[in-house]
């Protein structure tokens, strides 16, 4: 979120940032995909049925780059069709989505720890 704002307040171009945002995209689809498939393979039916769209949504997003585009994120486009702005709306829905994932995972865990 930082970095997008950063490029729209013209305070980085538009190579450094996508490249910044590209680093993490393969990290952030395997991330994501081996805690959908922990989260399976444990029978938490719930919070898997919670990540398999995001799972899904950040793996179509990494497979549908079209050939010559630099990464998800490209220099070329971000400016263009208001690519920014969606960048930013989809950024700002993964943090409260990750938020929201990680007050649940933490009270999975008070709650298997904690006495009864």
């Amino acid at each position: 979120i930082i970095t997008l704002s950063d490029l729209e307040c013209d305070y980085i171009n538009a190579r450094s940032c996508c490249s910044k945002l590209n680093k993490w995209v393969v990290p952030e689809v395997i991330g994501h995909a081996v805690v959908t498939v922990l989260m399976l393979i444990s029978l938490h039916w719930f919070i898997f049925l919670l990540n398999l769209p995001v799972a899904t949504w950040n793996i179509y997003r990494y497979i549908m780059v079209p050939s010559g585009n630099m990464g998800v994120f490209d220099p070329t486009e971000i400016h263009n069709r208001g690519q920014l702005k969606s960048h930013m709306k989809e950024a700002m829905i993964k943090l409260g989505f990750h938020l929201l994932c990680f007050f649940m995972y933490l009270y999975r865990l008070v709650s298997k720890i904690a006495p009864r």
